[in-house]
């Protein structure tokens, strides 16, 4: 080997080191395309050159030219119409013209990664001392060596920036679902609140059934209506009702409306049902339905239609309908307590709201939102909580969950002596009522919870009423918890 052909090569080395070095990391395709033509037509001799990146129609992206015209038309009548399709195949076009005018010698070789043509890099008329002379097959390979480098960054540089672009709509629309979930009343940042919101911001376009399902104080009501605010019914009416807050004859009446003259003094009432149109009908406590009305209410889910009590007249509607509950209705459905063909048409998908318990990283931005909220409505703005208190309220585990907590903050607001700060003695919470200071750890859930509300009772002198509010759930729920438990203690 002769000392040119062993510079020659050390030349062509360096220049592969230095463009590996202009493309490493990830960098903007212009830059890489300007870099390939330097190099390209600096090592190569070329008189003229151009290189670019494509997009998915065919078109260039980014392009730089010297001595030749940038554009692709132009190419094919240089090369051929086939140009591209040659290219895609990994092939290296040569092309050379008659002597009426430059450039007389072309060649052509792909950006390809992965059977995927990403760009071209062109160049014409190697010149040397003596003038004009014929690109190599070694200069073709060497060009096709610096294409398919350049071809691997841009390949990089789209992913990282399909990634980017991802991640940056995700951050968007996460963004908007939880103003619209504060503004509902939803506030948190933790892991399975965000796991919880992802499956709501999939599942509220769709128009599907929902079931919602966790503990009772959770705020499944707001989750309820964050999917129908992220839906297209958002303009129409989100119509609540709680199942278990009404006796059987008069739910009936509430849900599907009554008409006039069933009975002495009784006026045409719209029921929850009719008043859902257009919108979403949202039944709390699901479970707490007779068979009865488990089949009427089976018949609106299947034939999206109804009859008003005391009517002939079959309505039809146009709802979507989200449900909750925090009972075992798979035992129930064994049970022969629910029906089996309402419960499989009802949880289409079942989205579990978690316990405060298991989101405890929330709890220091909720008492706050309260906190804020409260503060305004009771005329003490501007008040905060201790260290102390961030903590006690942070290890504690809420049976009633975020009613419980808001009602918890509402009372130390009420009742804290004058000053700017709240104090572990405002939050009522004594070290009897703390699980960290006085919970046997291998003590069940529902035993906690029986204790807390036996605590609560006590507190209150036995009234029931006073304990369903602190414990920030209904009446009829306290009633089937102490019932339950005294079931348990038999």
């Amino acid at each position: 080997m002769s000392n040119f052909d062993g510079s020659w090569r050390e030349f062509q080395f360096e220049t592969l080191v230095d463009l590996s070095l202009l493309v490493g990391g990830v960098r903007p395709e212009d830059e890489m395309v300007e870099g390939l033509l330097h190099h390209a037509v600096g090592t190569l001799d070329a008189r003229c050159g151009l290189a670019g990146t494509l997009r998915r129609d065919g078109q260039f992206s980014f392009v730089r030219a010297v001595g030749i015209r940038a554009d692709l038309e132009h190419l094919e009548s240089l090369f051929g119409s086939d140009l591209l399709e040659r290219l895609g195949r990994g092939e290296i076009v040569r092309v050379e013209r008659p002597d009426d005018g430059p450039p007389f010698e072309l060649i052509a070789a792909p950006l390809r990664w992965r059977d995927s043509l990403l760009g071209l890099v062109v160049l014409g008329d190697k010149e040397s001392r003596e003038g004009r002379t014929s690109f190599s097959e070694s200069d073709s390979r060497f060009l096709l060596s610096l294409a398919g480098l350049v071809a691997a960054a841009v390949s990089t540089s789209r992913h990282v920036a399909t990634v980017e672009r991802d991640k940056s709509r995700l951050e968007e629309e996460n963004r908007a679902l939880r103003d619209i979930a504060k503004r509902q009343g939803f506030v948190g940042t933790s892991p399975p609140v965000d796991r919880m919101l992802e499956l709501v911001k999939r599942v509220a376009p769709t128009g599907v059934s929902v079931m919602l399902r966790g503990e009772s104080g959770v705020g499944k009501e707001r989750v309820a209506r964050l999917l129908h605010g992220s839906s297209d019914r958002s303009e129409g009416p989100f119509v609540p009702l709680n199942c278990a807050a009404l006796p059987e004859s008069l739910l009936e009446a509430e849900l599907f409306g009554i008409e006039e003259g069933v009975a002495t003094g009784v006026s045409k009432r719209l029921g929850k049902i009719e008043l859902a149109e257009g919108g979403t009908l949202f039944l709390d406590e699901v479970g707490d339905l007779s068979l009865s009305l488990q089949a009427k209410l089976l018949r609106v889910v299947q034939e999206r239609e109804f009859e008003r009590l005391g009517g002939r007249e079959r309505i039809a509607v146009d709802l979507r309908l989200v449900t909750a509950t925090n009972r075992d209705l798979e035992n129930m459905v064994e049970q022969g307590l629910f029906r089996e063909d309402l419960y499989y048409r009802l949880r289409v998908v079942v989205i579990q709201v978690p316990p405060l318990r298991e989101r405890r990283t929330d709890i220091p931005l909720l008492a706050r939102h309260f906190l804020e909220i409260y503060g305004e409505q009771f005329g003490r703005a501007g008040l905060e909580f201790d260290r102390e208190a961030v903590r006690v309220l942070s290890s504690y585990d809420f049976p009633g969950n975020v009613r419980e907590l808001e009602n918890v903050i509402q009372a130390a607001i009420a009742l804290a002596p004058p000053g700017e700060v709240i104090t572990t003695d405002d939050l009522g919470l004594d070290d009897q009522q703390r699980p960290d200071r006085e919970t046997d750890p291998t003590m069940s859930l529902k035993d906690l919870e029986h204790r807390h509300i036996l605590r609560v009772l006590e507190a209150t002198g036995g009234n029931r009423v006073e304990a369903a509010r602190l414990l920030g759930i209904d009446r009829t729920t306290l009633y089937r918890k102490m019932k339950q438990n005294a079931s348990n203690d038999a």
